[in-house]
């Protein structure tokens, strides 16, 4: 089992850390905050606990976390690391320092993965002694509960890092997606920000509520999505399959979105938006709501799972 390294013990490091330690791998965790690393390390114990729920670990809380410490430092936590998964602060200044200092003090053949979101590898391991062994792992939020991560190499990673990475997520449990050569945004948000942008024009415009709009993702498209990816859904949704369906659609869909042109969220339209979500649900029930979603999700995991082995 490949040892492997947390650098930054927020709400994506501390999900990190029950991916690799569920899955039997010694975690250490590291975050310079004061005091940051030791309440991770609670959290993550309740993490586990509600995993345990609903029957998505296999061994027992304490079992899992006997795996998983604290380090004091960067250095101490990827000393003797095979894997590093780094969480920082989402800026380039700040991703270039961190990785100058993982690259001087991880052994040689550690990988040292990013959870960036917005970031390509590219732009922080450039110039670095070890850049091939620098990649991007981007998860889904969380990672522990929603398993695409997305493995984007930058021109310079060696090929066996990338074979390394994306073997070792799908032996924890992830579903490893191969970016193919570095897009702005990777894949999955790219396929998020369209949908996100056109929602917030729909609501602009006046077409439609925000409650109503959430309604026809959340009891509409995301049934399906659920299950199946949009090329999947459109393969079953006309007779003939997709070419059926691109005959039948694509020239409908196109001239639909052709004239279409997205603006800037400005001030007054996020007001609208915050104002709508503030009645539907009062700020002071933002936490709560998240726990709500967390359940959720581990329920639809566990269905996911029992109707997979059931096919």
């Amino acid at each position: 089992m490949e040892k492997v390294a947390i650098i930054g013990a927020g709400l994506i490091g501390r999900a990190w850390a029950m991916v690799f330690a569920r899955a039997g791998h010694s975690v250490k965790l590291y975050d310079n905050t004061p005091g940051a690393t030791g309440k991770a390390i609670g959290l993550i114990r309740e993490g586990l606990e509600e995993l345990q729920q609903f029957g998505l670990i296999n061994d027992s809380p304490a079992t899992v976390m006997k795996r998983v410490s604290g380090a004091d430092t960067l250095a101490e936590a990827v000393k003797d690391a095979d894997y590093v998964q780094e969480n920082t602060a989402e800026r380039l200044d700040v991703k270039r320092e961190v990785y100058r200092q993982l690259d001087e003090t991880a052994p040689a053949h550690c990988i040292l993965a990013s959870s960036t979101s917005t970031i390509q590898t590219s732009r922080f391991s450039e110039g670095l002694k070890g850049r091939h062994r620098c990649i991007v792992a981007h998860p889904v939020n969380p990672p522990h509960l929603v398993p695409v991560v997305e493995i984007s190499p930058a021109p310079w990673t060696s090929a066996e890092v990338v074979a390394r990475t994306h073997a070792l997520h799908e032996r924890v449990g992830q579903v490893a997606i191969a970016v193919k050569k570095e897009v702005e945004g990777f894949i999955l948000n790219r396929l998020q920000g369209a949908l996100l942008l056109e929602s917030w024009r729909l609501v602009k415009e006046d077409y439609v509520s925000v409650e109503d709009l959430d309604k026809c993702i959340k009891e509409g498209l995301g049934l399906r999505w659920a299950l199946m990816g949009p090329f999947e859904t459109i393969d079953l949704n006309a007779p003939g399959g997709v070419s059926d369906y691109a005959e039948r659609y694509g020239p409908v869909l196109y001239g639909m979105m052709k004239d279409v042109k997205h603006e800037p969220w400005d001030d007054e339209l996020v007001a609208k938006i915050v104002e709508e979500r503030r009645k539907l649900m009062p700020q002071a029930k933002h936490a709560e709501r998240e726990a709500w979603r967390d359940r959720r999700l581990m329920a639809l995991i566990a269905h996911k799972r029992e109707i997979s082995s059931k096919d």
